[in-house]
C-alpha cells in the first residue's frame, strides 16, 4: 500500500471514532455512573457486548469460565493477524472507577467498531477480550491460564493516567490473606486462659516491617487489618489481615513471599496462636513490547499528543496484563485525563469528565490506528513478534539455567 493510501484509511478510523463519539461517551458514563466490583460486572459487559453484537461481531459471553468475561471476534479479510484489544470494566470499592476502567472497555469497543466502519476489507481478525476483575481476582490471568490468549498474535488496551506514556513497566504482585486462631478468653478476670490472636497479627506486622530494610528497593509490602477482634474485654480469637507483595520479577517475589510468610507464622507461633496463609493469584510483571509501543507512539503523535518517558524508577503498579505479556506481545500504554493520580476520588470525577472523554476518543483512534499497521504492514507485525519471540527464548533459557 501507498503512504496515501495508508493515510487516508487512517484518516477515515479517526473519522469514524468521531461518528460514533456520542455513543461511546455514553457507555462511558453509564458504566462510571454503576459501579461494578470485580467478577459482578454484569452490566458493564452488556452494555460493551450489545454495540459490537450489532455490527456483526461474533459474540461469547462467559469465556474462560467467568461469568462477566467476554469475546467479540470480527473476521475481516484472510491471511492477517489476531490482534485483541482488551477491555476492562471493573470498579474500585467505594471510590468507583477510580482507575477508569470505564474508559478503558470502551475504547477497545470504540477502536475495534471504528476499523470495522472504516476498513471492512482490512486483512485480520480483531477481537475485543472483555477481561473482568482486574483489580482483585486477576480475570486476564485465570484466561491466560484457560488459553484464549494461545491464539493472539498482539495483545493491547489504552488506560488514563496523569501522564501520557507507552512504556512503564508493572510489579510482579500476589496478595495474601493471613488468619490468625487464638483462644477466646475474659481479657479482665481470666486472661492467662486466653491465646491473643490480635498479638500475633500485631507481631506479624513488626516482622514484616522489619524486613523491609533487607529488601530491593523495588520491593513493596503493604496491608491492612481486616479483623481485629470483636470487642476490647474478650481476648480474640481469630484476627485477620490483607496483604499485598510486590517485586520485580515472579521468581523474586516467591524469594520475598517465603519470607514474609515464614515472619507470619513464626509471629503467631511466639504467641501461642496458629496462622493460616492464603495466597491469590501471582500477578507477573509487564513485557512491554517495544516495536508495538512504537507504532502506538507514532499515532498518537499523528494526533499531535505529545508522548512523554516513563519515570525513571518507582511510580508504578501491578496489572494481570503482566501474565498476558507472557504469552503474547503486548503493549499497556496510557493516554493523560488529568493532574491526579488513580486511585483517588479525583481520577473518579476526572473518569467522567469532559478531559476523560477526550482521552477516551484518542484511545480509541491510537488503538484503531496501530492495529490497522499491523494488519497492513507486514514488516510492523514481523517486527513485533520477533521481539516477542526473542524474549521469550531468552526468558526459557534462563528459566533452566
Amino acid at each position: 500500500m501507498s503512504k496515501e493510501h495508508i493515510s487516508s484509511d487512517k484518516l477515515r478510523i479517526q473519522q469514524a471514532v468521531d461518528q460514533r463519539d456520542a455513543q461511546l461517551r455514553e457507555i462511558a458514563l453509564a458504566i462510571h455512573a454503576n459501579p461494578e466490583l470485580s467478577f459482578h460486572e454484569k452490566k458493564a459487559a452488556e452494555w460493551l457486548t450489545a454495540p459490537l453484537q450489532e455490527a456483526g461481531f461474533a459474540v461469547e459471553r462467559g469465556i474462560a469460565g467467568l461469568e462477566t468475561a467476554f469475546r467479540a471476534t470480527w473476521e475481516g479479510r484472510a491471511g492477517g493477524p489476531t490482534i485483541a484489544l482488551l477491555a476492562e470494566y471493573d470498579a474500585l470499592p467505594e471510590i468507583g472507577h477510580a482507575c477508569g476502567h470505564n474508559l478503558i472497555g470502551t475504547a477497545a469497543v470504540g477502536a475495534a467498531l471504528s476499523l470495522k466502519d472504516a476498513v471492512p476489507e482490512l486483512p485480520g481478525r480483531i477481537v475485543v477480550l472483555g477481561t473482568p476483575a482486574e483489580e482483585d481476582g486477576g480475570g486476564k490471568i485465570i484466561m491466560c491460564e484457560q488459553g484464549v490468549f494461545d491464539s493472539v498474535d498482539v495483545a493491547m488496551l489504552c488506560h488514563p493516567h496523569n501522564r501520557t506514556m507507552v512504556l512503564r513497566g508493572a510489579l510482579a504482585c500476589v496478595d495474601a490473606t493471613f488468619s490468625f486462631y487464638g483462644k477466646q478468653a475474659h481479657a479482665s478476670s481470666a486472661p492467662e486462659k486466653g491465646i491473643s490472636a490480635l498479638d500475633a497479627l500485631i507481631n506479624a506486622f513488626v516482622a514484616i516491617n522489619s524486613l523491609r530494610q533487607f529488601c530491593k528497593e523495588d520491593v513493596r509490602i503493604h496491608g491492612i487489618i481486616t479483623k481485629g477482634g470483636d470487642a476490647p474485654n474478650i481476648v480474640p480469637d481469630y484476627c485477620e489481615a490483607k496483604f499485598i507483595i510486590r517485586a520485580t520479577t515472579v521468581r523474586e517475589l516467591r524469594e520475598l513471599t517465603e519470607k514474609v510468610y515464614k515472619a507470619v507464622m513464626l509471629s503467631a507461633q511466639a504467641v501461642g496462636a496458629r496462622a493460616e496463609i492464603k495466597e491469590g493469584l501471582v500477578y507477573a510483571e509487564r513485557n512491554s513490547n517495544k516495536a508495538l509501543a512504537s507504532l502506538f507512539a507514532r499515532n498518537l503523535e499523528s494526533m499531535g499528543i505529545e508522548v512523554s518517558e516513563p519515570p525513571s524508577k518507582g511510580g508504578i503498579g501491578s496489572s494481570d496484563i503482566g501474565n498476558v505479556s507472557q504469552v503474547t506481545a503486548t503493549i499497556h500504554p496510557y493516554i493523560k485525563i488529568t493532574e491526579a493520580g488513580t486511585h483517588t476520588p479525583e481520577f473518579t470525577a476526572a473518569a467522567a469528565s469532559e478531559n476523560g472523554l477526550i482521552g477516551l476518543n484518542r484511545a480509541a483512534k491510537a488503538l484503531a490506528m496501530t492495529a490497522y499497521d499491523l494488519c497492513t504492514d507486514p514488516d510492523a507485525f514481523h517486527q513485533v513478534r520477533k521481539e516477542f519471540e526473542d524474549w521469550k527464548k531468552k526468558r526459557d533459557e534462563e528459566a533452566v539455567s
